[in-house]
């Protein structure tokens, strides 16, 4: 909040009184504070998809008692250093962006979603196509999405080594930013395959975003953990639980707009240790 030099200085007539904003107490100056909440643009960064989201910044303004400024950053990166520069004080980041940003700036994890600690990371193409198996991609287009996505990228790309694919020389690939714009790529054929986070594609399907029939899976890699909700290192603990209790609070049907925005029905506690095999496969790919 920006004050006038008129407003910042309040004079009581009569009195000989002056009050000035800068007095007040500093626990109050705080509690005045929105809470500064970014999302990796995992389904695009766009005023529409921060006011989609509208449900779910108001209800973790309900239950922090904060006013809440929620930003999807032009990209994963910029999610990260918005939390190394104090710009953020949560956000909701992907595996391989949280292990960079734990690395850097020693992010706290907080909750996750319960299908997090066994997501996948589905390779789609079409309908009609030849490609059925990681074998038949060599010599093909394929579309990951943003460089530093772990079910969009990091992943997709360590299955197709371990499967003998080598990405940089079996096949042309693309980056397109994020999932949306990987499966449309997809359906429109523009690439003749692409790599994406489940949820993400099984949303687009649902919600009719994609022609379900003009794409299929086949493939699907071995679970991994994904998605993580984080604090800055240097918030205070009674905000940090409160941002985590809310989403553990989370309940079906009663949350059901929220939980459908966050493509979730249940939240737990995360862990840091969990990430250690995606840590060392973004070390051995050159990702940190």
């Amino acid at each position: 909040m920006h004050f006038s030099p008129i407003s910042r200085t309040r004079f009581l007539k009569g009195s000989g009184v002056l009050f000035a904003a800068g007095m007040l107490a500093p626990a109050a100056v705080a509690a005045a504070a929105p809470l500064r909440v970014g999302m990796i643009p995992d389904a695009g960064a766009t005023q529409v998809s921060v006011d989609e989201k509208r449900p779910l910044r108001d209800y973790l303004a309900g239950k922090t008692g904060h006013d809440v400024d929620l930003v999807i950053p032009t990209n994963y990166n910029a999610t990260v250093e918005a939390l190394g520069n104090a710009s953020l004080d949560f956000a909701y980041l992907g595996g391989l962006t949280y292990v960079q940003a734990h690395a850097r700036y020693g992010v706290i994890p907080l909750v996750q979603r319960s299908s997090d600690q066994r997501f996948h990371s589905l390779f789609i193409t079409q309908s009609g196509s030849d490609i059925h198996s990681l074998a038949d991609l060599r010599g093909k287009s394929f579309a990951f999405g943003d460089t530093n996505s772990t079910s969009g990228h990091l992943m997709p790309y360590y299955y197709m080594q371990k499967n003998g694919i080598d990405p940089d020389h079996a096949l042309r690939y693309r980056f397109t930013g994020n999932h949306p714009a990987t499966a449309k790529a997809v359906e429109a054929g523009i690439v003749d395959a692409g790599a994406l986070d489940e949820s993400v594609f099984h949303a687009l399907v649902e919600n009719k975003q994609i022609d379900g029939s003009k794409v299929r899976v086949f493939y699907t890699t071995p679970p991994f953990v994904d998605y993580v909700w984080v604090a800055r290192k240097d918030l205070g603990s009674p905000e940090r639980q409160a941002f985590a209790d809310a989403f553990l609070g989370l309940r079906e049907p009663r949350d059901g707009a929220v939980l459908d925005i966050l493509r979730g029905k249940h939240f737990v506690h995360a862990d840091d240790a969990e990430y250690d095999t995606l840590r060392g496969v973004a070390r051995a790919l050159g990702m940190m």
